[in-house]
């Protein structure tokens, strides 16, 4: 939620936003092209825009100020303002999520601040296709190299060069050998043939977000590296299946740790999950895996 813009010198202020710290959203483990600055703001880029963001609340205000630099309020309009889902009201998801549940009290406390980011389609699937059995350091690693030998160049509000995650077109006329220069290992055919699928039916991959969960849940796991636990975070990151519950290593254990479910039972997992969070299960699953995560819980 937020209460207005303006726009001076290509920045749009953003006021009144609440439920919003940029630490919580940007290294709760949903995008991988952020980095923070000095000054505590972060520099990223998403849909071909390089910009730099920065939030402040003065005191004990429930509300701050966001800034995007490198922006229009035309940008905002068009990219921004879903991307970084601020039409939503997290206060009443926390508060829902939080009722009877002491644990989800704690992790909603601990990371008030994540907004679930709308992030494009083709770029998340291919993030999350590298994330596999990786760390984030290194996927970031691989992104960026990914995007800096075949993406377009565009520059940040400092008049640096950054470069935008390339097309499936692109990446779909690259040799798997070349891509394997990219540090991806194994995945590189996995991004190599799940290119060439997408690659002149684009359209079907973006068609999903108005599809049924699964609908869009069984065309994902259909595509070359895609797995349940991968899809889940595409449907999740990308494709507003806000029920999605993506289950790694990390959230089986943090599952069994908090909610004594059997964390070799992925069944059990997602029945539970299912059944406790419904169509909250990915906002739930972002607030316990950061809370965790963040508090060495089961590890």
């Amino acid at each position: 939620m937020y209460e207005g813009i303006s726009e001076n010198n290509n920045t749009v202020t953003v006021y009144g936003v609440r439920d919003f710290e940029l630490k919580d959203i940007f290294e709760c483990g949903q995008c991988f092209r952020w980095n923070p600055d000095e000054d505590g703001s972060y520099s990223g880029v998403a849909f071909g825009r390089a910009v730099n963001v920065s939030y402040n609340r003065k005191g004990d205000s429930d509300a701050g100020t966001l800034i995007i630099r490198n922006s229009t309020a035309e940008d905002f309009e068009n990219i921004w303002k879903k991307y970084f889902d601020l039409e939503r009201d997290y206060g009443e998801i926390k508060k829902e999520l939080s009722r009877d549940d002491e644990i989800m009290v704690k992790a909603v406390e601990y990371g008030g601040g994540i907004r679930i980011l709308n992030q494009d389609e083709w770029e998340t699937l291919i993030s999350f296709i590298l994330s596999q059995n990786r760390n984030i350091p290194l996927i970031k690693k691989s992104i960026e190299e990914i995007s800096r030998r075949y993406g377009e160049p565009v520059f940040d509000y400092k008049g640096n060069v950054r470069y935008a995650f390339p097309e499936p077109e692109v990446l779909a006329g690259v040799s798997e050998e070349a891509l394997a220069g990219c540090r991806l290992g194994y995945r590189a055919r996995y991004v190599t043939e799940t290119s060439k699928a997408i690659a002149g039916q684009k359209e079907l991959l973006y068609s999903m977000t108005g599809a049924s969960y699964k609908e869009a849940l069984d065309y994902l796991t259909g595509l070359c590296g895609v797995g349940p636990k991968v899809a889940n975070c595409i449907l999740l990151f990308s494709m507003e299946k806000y029920e999605s519950f993506p289950i790694d290593v990390w959230v089986r254990r943090l599952m069994s740790a908090l909610y004594g479910t059997d964390e070799n039972n992925l069944k059990e997992i997602r029945e539970y999950s299912d059944k406790k969070f419904g169509h909250l299960g990915g906002f739930a699953q972002q607030y316990l895996f950061y809370y965790a995560r963040e508090n060495n819980i089961g590890k």
